[in-house]
């Protein structure tokens, strides 16, 4: 079964569907990791007991039948498959073999159990390190991040500009663990298709010249050894260039993260918190949001980066129109408003950041909030001919049909009515 890829621009975004993605291939680092550890104990047992050595033998075959290698993409070179049905070869020959006696060479534990010990201590040990520094730089910015987002916008503008500082700071800290644990997971998923399967079958091939084989038997191995030999190299070669783009990759994310973007995302995404009210109060709910501008779908999935916490689904809103929200309306920063067809009113969001809001304003063709300005000129402020002509039709209008209007005859009712026709007016103009 072949994993999905896993991507370094997905280090910037740390989204639900790249935390998943990332699951996969820890799940199968744990697998290969155990796999590891029986060969290397099912390899010393043969070595250390022959009278048992029939069974020995019987158990390392299965246990290298049972294990099946997991390639990146759909298709599989012819040397990957190769590579993928090596441990099959290598367990129908053992089970030819069974019933001979063999005596092990003096060298094979360094030809077995050495090169695979050492591939797990220093690869998958140094990639297990890196994930515990991803998971605490992680928690330390999103901790920080929280923190930060509930700054009054009233503090001193020092003040903020600091943690600004210190959020840019551990959000960089925090996409470079990313990258490096990124990266250091896609190396060992590469090499161990060489790195285990070479010293399997160094051994393998010491065992049997070692032993009383018959020479047919060894000649029958030989033509699949080659071409598996053929395989593993072309897969080591494959690997050297691939690690070198990888490199080069890894350093053009980390020089604009941004810019890095695959076909077929949306046009943007990310997180952003979500102005909810309920009947003690108002609180701010987390959300991975994701705008796609041709369809105008703004999508919200509910996040809670707890380890084990249960996500809810996705949320589909049609976007109606953007607006900055106004600094003075609202004690938070970097806020905007959004309404959508399928939701009544607006929906007050946070963005993390001042660039960030910018960024999503643009996305969905956000406006400028509308600032009335006081009359400040004296002749704009007297009642000219035009005003009186104003309100004799008001008061005309009063007279025909306003009379049979209820509560207008009160200041209350006239308020109302006035509100009402504004509020009709400006709908209008929307």
């Amino acid at each position: 079964m072949g994993h999905p890829p896993l991507e370094f621009s997905d280090c910037y975004l740390d989204s639900p569907d790249f935390r998943e993605r990332l699951k996969c291939y820890e799940q199968e680092l744990e697998r290969t990791n155990k796999f590891i550890k029986d060969v290397i104990k099912d390899g010393n047992a043969l070595i250390s007991a022959m009278r048992n050595y029939s069974s020995a033998v019987q158990k390392f075959s299965q246990t290298l039948q049972s294990f099946q290698f997991d390639f990146i993409g759909d298709t599989l070179t012819d040397d990957e498959i190769n590579i993928a049905e090596s441990f099959k070869e290598f367990a129908e020959l053992l089970n030819e073999v069974e019933n001979e006696r063999m005596m092990m060479v003096h060298n094979a534990s360094d030809l077995l159990i050495k090169p695979l010990e050492n591939f797990r201590k220093e690869q998958i040990g140094f990639t297990k390190e890196r994930k515990k520094k991803f998971e605490k730089d992680g928690e330390r910015f999103y901790s920080l991040l929280d923190r930060h987002l509930h700054l009054s916008s009233k503090k001193k503008e020092s003040q903020l500009q600091e943690a600004d500082l210190q959020v840019d700071k551990e959000r960089h800290n925090f996409f470079e663990s990313s990258l490096d644990y990124v990266y250091q997971i896609q190396e060992v998923q590469e090499s161990k298709k060489f790195n285990i399967v070479e010293p399997v079958l160094a051994f393998l091939h010491s065992l049997f010249i070692s032993n009383s084989l018959t020479v047919e038997l060894t000649q029958d191995f030989l033509p699949y050894k080659q071409q598996l030999q053929l395989s593993l190299q072309n897969t080591r070669n494959h690997f050297s260039s691939t690690r070198e783009e990888m490199e080069e990759l890894k350093k053009r994310m980390k020089e604009a993260p941004q810019t890095c973007k695959l076909p077929g995302q949306p046009t943007i995404e990310g997180y952003l918190y979500t102005q909810e009210k309920w009947a003690l109060g108002i609180s701010w709910v987390k959300y991975y949001c994701q705008y796609e501008k041709e369809t105008k779908t703004f999508t919200m999935t509910p996040m809670d980066q707890k380890p084990g916490a249960k996500q809810q689904g996705p949320l589909d809103l049609t976007l109606k129109y953007c607006v900055r929200r106004k600094t003075e309306s609202i004690d938070k920063r970097f806020c905007f408003d959004i309404e959508t067809n399928e939701r009544p009113g607006t929906i007050t969001l946070q963005a993390l950041s001042e660039a960030n809001r910018r960024l999503w304003m643009e996305a969905m063709d956000g406006k400028e909030p509308i600032y009335h300005s006081p009359i400040t000129k004296q002749e704009e402020m007297e009642l000219n001919e035009v005003g009186f002509k104003f309100v004799r039709k008001c008061i005309n209008i009063i007279e025909t049909k306003g009379i049979k209007t209820e509560g207008l005859y009160r200041t209350v009712g006239s308020n109302i009515q006035v509100q009402k026709l504004l509020n009709a007016f400006f709908v209008f103009g929307t």
